[in-house]
């Protein structure tokens, strides 16, 4: 009988798939096409839970073949940020783009990545403190034992990272195994080395002008065909959306939310309040925030669905560049130092609430301006290298209270509402990133303000 709902569950999901279909024929918008999704998959997930519960072998087994299109959309994007990120930066040096400003970018984007994420641990704070929230009234059940076990095995690697050591953790060391993503900062190494080849190949310009035409010709057709693939790869995006959000709201364990929905409110009063400020810093540089919203938020529902800031690079700088009037450039350089330096959600946000509630059993008083101002720089210092996937918060988090010698227990008691929190953290993180390169690009007079002012839709997808 359960195969006969499967094969139910996956039909509603295929009718829903060839909704999107007819949705795309009749050339609606991409913003309205994932949107729709987002409800379809909210809808669809909620149908599931309600009549077959989070822990049937219906909904597993249903969920299992929605993975299908919902994972293997996450494998592609994974597939080429790599790709994406190395020619994208390589490309800017063959164009002219960031030469003369190179320096300038580059302390731009990390200087308003990291200085957002310090104010973001300073909402994470004040948030903190207004709900009153205290570790010791979390409970520990079977779930969260193991969640800790596993992260005392963990925790001894991070203890032994100095900052020196995580400096030296960004630069590239073999080349070919950073393409791979092999390490959590693998994405800021290909950056970097991205850069050095650009720097070669200006000096290389200068001495040897053939060579570097021949070789500029080669990187513009790679750029152009990667370019294309990640289009391809986007025109997926409505149909990921309605899998991953399914997945979602179907396996969502609601009674676990309900119990720390004190701590679910918080952490998304404080996200809010860190995106609010991201409005004001765009309307501080004359830039319209509704505006803004409209033409990010395609970008920021995948990011919020799919819970990575990696999976969501191709859509973010073809945000910033097509809607918000970036150049190539530095969409490139706030999207790629954003997938590992200064995640405003996950890196700033969360660790630090998570700090201030488990200070009182460590004998610390929150209170205390040292500490606070201490907790502020060692999130702030701490966000270079967070893994920009599903599980990078804990890393963070493990990272400041580490730092502080407070106790890391708390992180494996919020294992029932990570997912839930993280989606959230995941959108902020990208806005962040989005935010640095309107900021940059408005500096450095690279921003094409009739394309940010432009009120239709120009996203290609």
């Amino acid at each position: 009988m359960d195969t006969l709902w499967i094969i139910v569950n996956i039909i509603l999901f295929l009718l829903f798939i060839g909704l999107l279909f007819y949705m795309q024929k009749k050339h609606l918008s991409f913003s309205k096409r994932v949107f729709a999704a987002l409800g379809l998959g909210i809808v669809l997930g909620l149908y599931i839970h309600l009549i077959y519960g989070t822990e049937s072998n219906v909904t597993t087994h249903s969920i299992e073949w929605f993975n299908i299109v919902g994972s293997g959309y996450i494998s592609f994007l994974k597939m080429i940020v790599m790709p994406l990120v190395f020619i994208s930066i390589v490309s800017a040096f063959t164009k002219l783009k960031l030469t003369s400003n190179l320096g300038k970018i580059s302390a731009l984007v990390i200087g308003i990545l990291i200085g957002t994420t310090a104010i973001a641990a300073a909402v994470g704070i004040a948030t903190a403190l207004g709900f009153d929230l205290e570790g010791i009234e979390l409970e520990a059940g079977e779930a969260e034992s193991a969640r800790n076990t596993e992260l005392e095995q963990t925790v001894g690697d991070v203890e032994n990272m100095t900052i020196p050591q995580q400096i030296i953790s960004l630069f590239p060391q073999n080349p070919f195994m950073e393409l791979t993503g092999a390490r959590p900062t693998s994405t800021i190494a290909v950056v970097i080395f991205a850069a050095i080849i650009g720097i070669a190949y200006l000096g290389v310009k200068r001495k040897e002008p053939e060579h570097a035409d021949f070789f500029a010709k080669i990187i513009e057709t790679i750029y152009t065909i990667v370019m294309r693939v990640v289009t391809l790869i986007l025109r997926l995006t409505p149909y990921g959306v309605l899998a991953l959000m399914a997945k979602v709201t179907a396996t969502s364990d609601y009674s676990a939310i309900i119990k720390l929905g004190k701590f679910v409110i918080a952490s998304y009063v404080a996200l809010i309040i860190m995106f609010v400020i991201h409005l004001l810093l765009l309307l501080l540089a004359g830039r319209n925030p509704l505006t803004y919203i409209k033409k990010t938020m395609p970008a920021l529902t995948f990011a919020f669905t799919s819970r990575s800031s990696a999976g969501t690079l191709p859509l973010n700088i073809k945000t910033q560049h097509q809607e918000l009037g970036v150049s190539e450039g530095i969409a490139n350089f706030a999207g790629s130092f954003g997938l590992s330096i200064g995640q405003n959600g996950c890196a700033g946000i969360y660790p630090a609430m998570l700090a201030i509630m488990v200070a009182p059993t460590a004998g610390v008083n929150p209170l205390d301006p040292v500490f606070l101002g201490t907790l502020i720089l060692i999130v702030a210092i701490s966000s270079f290298g967070v893994a920009g996937v599903g599980g990078g918060a804990t890393f963070a988090a493990l990272l400041v209270l580490s730092a502080l010698d407070l106790p890391i227990g708390i992180v494996g008691l919020l294992i029932s509402v990570e997912p839930l929190i993280d989606m959230g953290r995941t959108a902020l993180n990208v806005s962040g990133s989005m935010t640095a390169g309107v900021l940059t690009s408005k500096v450095t007079g690279e921003l094409d303000e009739n394309v940010y002012n432009q009120p239709k839709q120009s996203l290609e997808i």
